[in-house]
C-alpha cells in the first residue's frame, strides 16, 4: 500500500515532500523550545490556513457556490504557514542565506535526503511496473 502510494505521487506532491523534508532537516539541528516561537507560529497558522481555505472554498466558483477542500489540502494549508513562520523564526541570525544553511555539510544532508525520497519514488515506480513474481 505505501509502494502504491509513493509510486503514484505527482510532481507536485513530491516536491511538497521535499520542502518537508528540508524543514526537518533545519528543525533537527536549529530547534528552539521557546514556547512563544511554536505559540506564534500556530497563530500564523491559524489565521493563514483558514484564509487559504476560504479562498480554496470559493476559487473559481460564482458567489455563494462553495467545494470544501479535501481535508488533506486544507491540513496542507494549514502546515504551509506554520512550517515557514517556525522555520523564519529558528533560523533568524543563524547565518542562513534564504533557504540555505550556512555549512556545506548541512546542504548536503537536506540534498541527500530529498535525493534518498526522489530514489524511493522512483524504486516504487519500478516495482510498480514491474512486480515480484509471485511463485
Amino acid at each position: 500500500m505505501l509502494w502504491r502510494y509513493f509510486a503514484d505521487l505527482s510532481g507536485v506532491k513530491i516536491a511538497l515532500w521535499c520542502y518537508l523534508i528540508w524543514y526537518l532537516n533545519v528543525l533537527s539541528r536549529y530547534f528552539d523550545a521557546d514556547p512563544k516561537l511554536w505559540l506564534t507560529s500556530l497563530g500564523i497558522s491559524f489565521i493563514v490556513g483558514f484564509a487559504n481555505n476560504l479562498n480554496a472554498m470559493t476559487a473559481g466558483q460564482k458567489s455563494l457556490e462553495k467545494k470544501r477542500p479535501s481535508l488533506w489540502v486544507a491540513f496542507r494549508f494549514f502546515l504551509a504557514p506554520f512550517c515557514v513562520s517556525s522555520f523564519a523564526a529558528m533560523v533568524k541570525g543563524q547565518g542562513f542565506f534564504l533557504v540555505f544553511p550556512p555549512t556545506f555539510r548541512e546542504n548536503a544532508t537536506g540534498l541527500a535526503a530529498c535525493l534518498a525520497f526522489v530514489a524511493l519514488i522512483m524504486g516504487s515506480r519500478y516495482r510498480k511496473r514491474h512486480p515480484p513474481n509471485a511463485t
